[in-house]
């Protein structure tokens, strides 16, 4: 799910001890080896899984995509260390008495990456593109709020809304874009797709289908050059590949297993080259319906299928403990996550009731159950280098096999995955991921008008309650009354069934030790990249240098 700014409550202490110590329980090394002079230079080369899809933040729904444009653009507003909104391209901003306008004060002085400066121009041409029907987002609807929107002069913005919107100051972390590249032509045509100019940290460098994208340093950032001056993305569509190259030195960060965390990665070699992390990801993993498919429109079947999967045995067998259930779309401990809501537990005596009362009685001579001479079969599809996932799944296959329905598994590499299934609707069911955003907002993901092609609410879950609560909980500043709009929707989201919600795993990254300055914090690790240093003495690769 895409990468935006929010606002929430921070959460439990465990979250802050976690994420100030490494895996050792020792401090984080950087600030250990504090007599080390920060020195510009080197390359880090991270493993991923997922290549993006399209490099223009509002053309993309992929991680892959927004981890890589995380870089190179910015937004109004961000969010810090401890996910408190902060500025970005705007300095400082003004809220009216009634909740009504922003006023932004934009920075003076920030360029381009072809050197062309950054005005309040580019912040209209970005919410105009975003609006404009043609633009094919996922993300229009915050900006849709606004009822007008005007630019006094270079270095001001300001948007007004006709009716409280919580989300307001958060939707403006969109990454802006630049008006001089983009403004009278199709955006779905640009070439900044594949190379793009942002204003942000890092400038595109090159991008070899199948193999990297590289970012170079942008030396003239306003926030201060970055030390590291090349930042590369390995595409490795196998995590068992990747950490072979980890430890051969091809990589120096990735996302570990719960395997390789808890059983690879103790050696005294290993700790000596690397420093790993864990604390609670902002991520949740699900198994998805096809709300259009004939076997999933009823809802007992739905009810079953999760009463049917022992969630507890995927958080052991899977992620060996390190992880929690899932039971919505929310992280247990924030304030909108509501403790006790009514999900199934495991218990298949139910899931066989529920199965019989939906008509699903007989069984075939294999032991399949069958409706209307048609046995109960579907295939789960997920995405290729995910382990875990294929792992879950095959446990799932196993639990489902017990109450007479037969699962078959399929893995696709990723923007197959995307293009060929996910985007045109063409799959049964998915074991997938979102990120959890700060702020609680379930519009783009669960309302109903956001059901059409390359939207985010693919399975087509449609509810009129859920629509206007979800509708009630973004017009109020109210946060008793929005929480009570996410409390309800979690209890009709537990009863529907749309989703089989999974697990909250654990995030688990790995950085080579040579890296310094490394903070854990609430937002995790990479917030402060343009921190990130490596002494002279320990540089391995030369600027010239490409990997």
């Amino acid at each position: 799910m895409k990468r935006r700014v929010t606002t929430f409550l921070i959460f439990t202490l465990s979250l802050l001890l976690l994420a100030s110590c490494d895996s050792n329980g020792n401090k984080e090394h950087g600030t250990a080896r504090g007599a080390d002079k920060p020195a510009y230079g080197d390359t880090l080369v991270e493993g991923t899984i997922g290549e993006p899809s399209n490099l223009i933040p509002i053309l993309a729904t992929d991680s892959a995509s927004f981890d890589v444009a995380g870089f190179i653009y910015n937004g109004l507003v961000k969010y810090d260390k401890n996910l408190n909104l902060t500025g970005d391209l705007a300095e400082s901003w003004d809220v009216s008495a009634d909740g009504l306008s922003i006023t932004f004060h934009l920075r003076r002085g920030v360029k381009w990456h072809d050197g062309a400066e950054f005005t309040s121009r580019d912040v209209l041409y970005t919410y105009r593109v975003t609006i404009d029907p043609k633009t094919p987002t996922a993300y229009a609807e915050s900006f849709k709020q606004v009822k007008k929107v005007e630019a006094p002069d270079a270095y001001t913005f300001r948007a007004t809304y006709d009716k409280p919107f919580a989300p307001a100051l958060e939707s403006w972390g969109s990454a802006v874009l630049p008006a001089h590249l983009l403004e009278g032509k199709d955006i779905t045509k640009s070439p900044l797709s594949r190379k793009p100019v942002g204003t942000g940290p890092y400038r595109f460098g090159q991008w070899v289908a199948g193999q990297k994208v590289v970012l170079e340093s942008n030396h003239d950032y306003f926030e201060g050059r970055p030390y590291i001056e090349r930042y590369v993305y390995r595409i490795i569509p196998d995590t068992s590949t990747m950490y072979m190259e980890l430890k051969s030195g091809g990589l120096d960060l990735m996302p570990l297993t719960p395997v390789q965390f808890a059983r690879q990665t103790d050696s005294a070699k290993f700790t000596a080259r690397f420093r790993k992390y864990r604390y609670p990801s902002s991520t949740y993993v699900y198994l998805g319906y096809n709300l259009r498919h004939p076997l999933f429109k009823d809802r007992r079947v739905r009810q079953a299928l999760t009463a049917a999967i022992n969630k507890e045995e995927i958080i052991q067998g899977v992620l060996l403990g390190m992880g929690q259930i899932a039971h919505g779309p929310y992280k247990p401990g924030t304030w909108a996550y509501k403790p006790q809501v009514k999900d199934f537990a495991y218990d298949p005596s139910r899931a066989r009731q529920l199965l019989a009362e939906a008509g699903w009685k007989k069984r075939n001579s294999t032991g399949t159950l069958v409706k209307d001479g048609r046995p109960f079969q579907f295939t789960i599809l997920t995405n290729q280098g995910n382990a875990e996932r294929l792992k879950a799944a095959q446990i799932i296959q196993q639990r489902l096999r017990d109450v007479g329905i037969e699962v078959k598994i399929r893995v696709v590499e990723w923007a197959s995955f995307l293009s060929q299934f996910i985007d045109t609707g063409n799959f049964e069911a998915v074991i997938l991921g979102w990120t959890i955003t700060p702020d609680p907002d379930l519009f783009d993901v669960w309302h109903s008008s956001k059901t059409g092609p390359r939207e985010l609410n693919f399975v087509g879950f449609r509810n009129a309650e859920v629509d206007t609560l979800i509708e009630q909980g973004r017009t109020t500043f109210d946060r008793n009354r929005r929480q009570q709009c996410y409390y309800r929707i979690q209890d009709i989201l537990a009863w529907e069934q749309p989703y089989t919600f999974l697990y909250v795993p654990d995030a688990l990254p790995v950085v080579s030790a040579r890296f310094h300055g490394i903070e854990p914090a609430p937002a995790g690790i990479s917030y402060n990249f343009i921190h990130w240093y490596v002494p002279k003495a320990e540089q391995v690769y030369k600027e010239t240098a490409k990997p």
